[in-house]
């Protein structure tokens, strides 16, 4: 597995796995500043065979309508992927508490958009995906995906948490970790859930979508501590 980080101080996480067919599969795509990063990796490693979105928001789709590789989404992401606005209709900013970060995020998610995405097929909960298992994480958004590994109990989960205070645009302690700020929610109390679920995993490793990953011999107390937050 290979990460690629980039775009305002390397908070964005794309992932790059290889199946154990030999296929490549990309894990998010980021914003569309990182294209030409990202298709340097994609040469390097001989090519993709499919991008995978986590979720259809806009510093998660960036590169992936033009790359060229097929995008594959959850059928709830289907409408939103393929949509041309910047921002869900979900989306309150208004309830961010902080005003700086209030006046630049519309200015953020056009920066990070790439575009419509035409989606090539979807998938859902219990699919395989390079060795690894899609797990249905709704709330943050309402098709978010993750991808399990549970024979080394890893798990890429894109904006299931943050490692971030999304409402401060601030790094979290070491060691912590979030449910992203209500603002940015389809369903909040179903977010919280979704980390639950995730904590009921009991990870070792989980790898979000945007700073840092989160290790330890078991995460569950971290991720239920997450669960908490906001």
């Amino acid at each position: 597995m290979y990460v690629l980080r980039g775009d305002l101080r390397k908070g964005l996480n794309i992932y790059f796995l290889r199946g154990p067919d030999g296929e490549i599969v990309q894990f998010d795509a980021g914003s569309r500043s990182m294209l030409g990063a990202n298709r340097r990796v994609a040469q390097d490693l001989g090519g993709i065979d499919r991008v995978v979105l986590s979720h259809a928001h806009a510093d998660h789709r960036g590169t992936a309508g033009r790359l060229g590789p097929p995008v594959y989404c959850h059928p709830e992401e289907f409408d939103d992927a393929g949509s041309p606005a910047h921002q869900t209709p979900y989306m309150d900013l208004s309830l961010l508490p902080f005003a700086p970060v209030r006046m630049i995020y519309p200015t953020l998610l056009r920066w990070w958009d790439g575009g419509p995405v035409e989606i090539a097929g979807t998938l859902e909960e219990g699919d395989e995906v390079a060795g690894f298992t899609v797990v249905h994480f709704p709330g943050h958004a309402p098709g978010l995906i993750g991808l399990w590994r549970e024979s080394d109990r890893l798990a890429l989960v894109s904006d299931t948490i943050y490692v971030i205070d999304s409402a401060k645009l601030k790094k979290l302690p070491d060691g912590q970790a979030s449910v992203p700020h209500p603002a940015w929610a389809w369903d909040h109390a179903q977010a919280k859930a979704s980390v639950r679920k995730l904590a009921d995993l009991k990870p070792q490793t989980v790898l979000s979508g945007h700073g840092e990953p989160l290790r330890a011999a078991d995460l569950t107390e971290t991720l239920l501590a997450a669960a908490d937050q906001h």
